[in-house]
């Protein structure tokens, strides 16, 4: 009876991992939702909002050649997967006053697949190896 508990057990962790696994490819389609305001990658350049190459790691507000709100510079965030995640379910919740004018991502696999896709480029817009 034990050894059944433990592969059930073991199935379903594997099946919740499975769920939450974060796919770039498919976080590449969801950045679609994005392109609007942000680029990504090699040549990119802000737009209405600032490029996001090399987003893991970087300051809130520090993008050159973006005019951001005060909220956003003086908010002290460094952006991680954990404040991406929180930040692009609804922007305006974590950051009052931000410029950016977005509902939100509500679906957490889209969000998990959206951070695999823009955690993957450093500040150059070069793909991390």
């Amino acid at each position: 009876m034990y050894k059944t508990l433990t592969v059930v057990a073991a199935i379903l962790a594997t099946s919740v991992v499975a769920a939450f696994a974060q796919d770039p490819q498919k976080g590449e389609i969801v950045f679609h939702i994005c392109l609007a305001c942000h680029s990504i990658g090699p040549g990119a350049e802000t737009k209405v909002g600032p490029e996001l190459n090399g987003l893991d790691g970087r300051h809130s507000g520090s993008a050159l050649g973006y005019d951001y709100s005060d909220a956003n510079k003086k908010s002290g965030i460094v952006w991680n997967e954990a404040n991406f995640k929180k930040y692009i379910h609804d922007p305006q919740a974590m950051v009052p006053g931000t410029k950016m004018i977005f509902p939100g991502v509500k679906d957490d696999q889209q969000i998990n697949d959206l951070w695999a896709y823009v955690s993957q480029f450093n500040a150059d817009g070069t793909k991390k190896k």
